[in-house]
């Protein structure tokens, strides 16, 4: 038996079928409906977005015995041969390769003749636009004073081609993209139906490969399945498309949290070993610095997938600033990729550039050094000699936590913890238990050095998980960061200038809109 591709065996043969594009189809079924047909329509839209799939539809609906609610039966015998290919009533052009005015002239000189089988006669001109000039004047003359019984459906990737004079005889109707979720959804349900077994991660990389075209991510399904041995599994799709997993590249986006260039040269390492695209490494770095912008912003949209857990730690463990530090570095670090010395370079450049412009911690500028007391710049040479300080000599914990200036997620662990007990050389913490996840092996070890670096002495860190009953650094900031913007709101509202205003213009201030300035 022959194989039929996927993107023929599931192509839709009824408006219900249709993959998005619902602003097209409501129109196209109530006209139907309720019996307003309009002599010529035009679907414009880039590859693969159902243009040609839209207006056999439509066709076979217009000729269909028992059209119901505006879709075609799919039963009728005019739908069979529609279907099938073979309707005589139907005639399908493809205008790339019949773009002489003597092939136009020859293809409409039979439309004043009375249709052989349908209601009504319907050219289908595809790729409309390649048409020449002479053509589209001979077109014109049939589109000006059409016969009642002809139907005019064209078809363009590219309607600006197109002359004014014929656009403006036509309905058109502009078919948009498809978005990643709808592909993902729709490959989801073909491999369902087809019983092939599959990785969500492998369709999310097919659907952001195939560009917004159904059709395309169709054509890369096939391959995939091959490729993947009757299953798409999420490492293969990458390797076939030349790229990598997102999974890959998280460790890059942690290492960059960390603000350790080591472990970042690490990853690039790593990654070079699977031969990886650096090109598609970068690309994939910016689709995850995106999606933990949304979960900062907005946590309701990350999806329910295996790596929504991630995602919510990384939103944590980054400020808002830095990804957006990131993501522009990013985005010129594309850019100048082609101009690198190799592909990898231009990638690790990219990504020390976004360690180099890292703000500063809080705590941390330059500008403004940590004060030491006095007994300790006075005597810097016995400085390891001096004794563990006990519990009740000890900083506040939120100032310990300055001073040590920690990076990334290490210091989102201090910034929610509170200091418990500091003995000899035990120092207990407690953590809140809605950041469970930042208590990892790594990060303990991590902030157990930069407290021992702080307390000058060696440090046995124990984090413990539950309520605490202090203020946490995180709730400080929070809590100055509140007062603050109360304090910007009061100066704005009793300043006599913006009084001035609000009185002469009738102004008022937008809620929310008064940022306190940064010192």
């Amino acid at each position: 038996m022959s194989y039929l591709a996927l993107a023929r065996k599931w192509r839709p043969k009824r408006f219900s079928e249709i993959t998005g594009q619902s602003h097209v189809v409501k129109v196209l079924q109530g006209a139907l409906i309720h019996d307003r047909i309009h002599h010529a329509y035009l679907f414009t839209g880039t590859r693969g977005v159902g243009k040609t799939t839209l207006a056999r539809i439509f066709a076979k609906a217009l000729n269909c015995d028992q059209v119901s609610d505006g879709e075609p039966c799919g039963r009728c015998q005019t739908c069979r041969e529609v279907d099938e290919g073979r309707f005589a009533d139907l005639i399908e052009v493809d205008a790339a390769s019949r773009t002489r005015v003597e092939d136009t002239r020859e293809l409409l000189e039979n439309a004043q003749f009375a249709p052989t089988a349908g209601r009504y006669k319907i050219y289908l001109i595809d790729e409309v636009h390649m048409l020449s000039g002479h053509s589209f004047n001979a077109l014109l003359k049939t589109l000006e004073e059409p016969p009642p019984h002809v139907k005019f459906l064209l078809a363009t990737t590219d309607p600006q081609k197109i002359p004014v004079t014929v656009l403006s005889r036509c309905l058109q109707f502009n078919l948009t993209r498809l978005s990643p979720a709808q592909i993902e959804r729709r490959l989801a349900e073909i491999l369902a139906a087809e019983r092939v077994p599959y990785e969500a991660e492998a369709l999310k990389l097919l659907a952001q490969a195939a560009d917004g075209s159904l059709r395309d991510a169709l054509s890369l399904l096939d391959q995939a399945i091959v490729y993947g041995d009757e299953a798409v599994r999420g490492a293969a799709v990458a390797e076939m498309l030349g790229g990598v997993t997102r999974r890959a590249v998280q460790g890059v986006v942690e290492a960059l949290a960390a603000a350790d260039a080591r472990a970042v040269m690490a990853e690039v390492g790593r990654l070079a070993e699977q031969a990886a695209d650096f090109g598609e490494v970068l690309k994939t770095l910016l689709s995850l610095l995106h999606r933990i912008a949304l979960a900062q912003q907005l946590p309701e949209t990350v999806d329910q997938d295996e790596a929504r857990d991630w995602l919510l730690a990384q939103a944590q463990a980054l400020s808002p600033e830095d990804v957006q530090l990131y993501y522009q570095i990013g985005l010129l670090g594309q850019k100048d990729l082609p101009w690198a010395p190799d592909p990898r370079t231009g990638l690790e450049m990219t990504l020390l550039r976004m360690l180099a412009f890292r703000p500063a911690a809080p705590g941390a500028a330059p500008a403004m050094p940590v004060r030491k007391p006095a007994a300790v710049a006075e005597e810097p040479a016995v400085q390891e000699e001096t004794p563990m300080p006990t519990p009740e000599a000890l900083p506040a914990w939120n100032d310990l936590v300055q001073r040590m200036r920690l990076p990334g997620m290490v210091q989102e662990l201090a910034h929610h913890c509170v200091l418990e007990k500091l003995e000899g050389d035990r120092c207990e913490l407690v953590l809140e238990p809605a950041f469970e996840h930042l208590a990892g092996d790594r990060l303990k070890a991590r902030l157990a050095e930069a407290l021992a670096a702080a307390l000058k002495r060696p440090v046995k860190l124990a984090i413990r998980i539950g309520e605490v009953n202090q203020e946490t650094p995180a709730a400080a900031r929070e809590r100055e960061q509140a007062a603050r913007q109360q304090a910007a709101e009061q100066a704005i509202a009793g300043d006599e200038t913006v009084k001035l205003i609000e009185e002469t213009f009738d102004a008022r201030i937008v809620p929310g809109s008064v940022r306190p300035r940064k010192d």
